[in-house]
């Protein structure tokens, strides 16, 4: 079976529950359905067989940027999922399923930009999963901070839109946010550490603006821990803290491949 039938099929299913979960907003629905949940899971499987097959080619693993873009969206999907199970974060499926679908679309149509490896070792491997673990759950936090915001101002102004009213209340709102950016901090710290474990060198020439800004994004998420602990920091405090990490964080992933890979090549 050839593989943009799989692309095809969990680009349209991606679509399709994230129309289903955004009518469900617009109606205030505050639970998950079965069949969002079950069209998500249908394609997240298609997801992975066509990230499986960008990413793994005749001489060995490739992470160009359009397939490293399907791979971190896959990660992002599961991370997803799996919270789902303790807490209702279904709302972010509207935002994240349209870009997914996207993200299969390109990791398929997409040329390889980047040379095979034919071995990794496995603390590479440590370090390589830790950072796409670490980027998916806090770009879950990134959508959530943004959702915090807009109810926030909306319940500042006490013009709460019908959308805004389908959210769960404030105060779990923020629970939730704070701790996707706790696991978020860990396996961001492992990713760290790992790198300066396990690579030669993590300032080298084409490496240093990458581990900079990851650490630069880790010090603001840390920061962030820090004034909620000891200071209470709530709401806009940490919705501008977890978007500027996660801006970082945004340019660290990808900033330095689509220049190295698309610019200077």
């Amino acid at each position: 079976m050839p593989i943009a039938f799989f692309a095809v099929i969990a680009a349209l299913l991606y679509l399709a529950a994230a129309g289903l979960q955004l009518a469900h907003l617009v109606q205030r629905q505050r639970h998950l359905s079965r069949p969002v949940l079950g069209m998500a899971i249908v394609a997240l499987i298609c997801h992975a067989v066509v990230t499986w097959d960008a990413l793994v080619v005749n001489e060995g693993v490739t992470f160009g940027i359009y397939k490293v873009l399907a791979l971190s969206f896959l990660a992002v999907n599961i991370a997803c999922i799996a919270a789902l199970l303790r807490r209702p974060l279904q709302n972010l499926l509207v935002g994240l399923l349209p870009l997914s679908a996207l993200s299969i679309v390109v990791a398929s149509l997409g040329p390889n930009t980047s040379a095979a490896r034919d071995h990794i070792e496995p603390g590479m491997l440590m370090h390589i999963g830790s950072s796409i673990v670490a980027y998916s759950i806090l770009t879950l936090a990134a959508g959530q901070a943004a959702l915090l915001a807009l109810q926030d101002r909306q319940l500042r102004n006490r013009n709460m839109l019908g959308i805004t009213r389908a959210l769960p209340p404030l105060q779990l709102m923020e629970s939730m946010l704070f701790e996707l950016v706790w696991v978020g901090v860990a396996a961001l710290t492992l990713s760290i550490l790992s790198g300066m474990i396990f690579m030669e060198n993590m300032f080298a020439q084409h490496l240093v603006h990458k581990t900079i800004l990851s650490i630069f994004a880790w010090l603001l998420f840390s920061v962030l821990l820090w004034g909620r602990y000891r200071l209470g920091w709530r709401s806009q405090t940490a919705v501008r803290f977890t978007l500027s990490g996660f801006f970082l964080l945004l340019l660290a992933f990808y900033g330095s491949k689509l220049v190295l890979e698309l610019v200077l090549s």
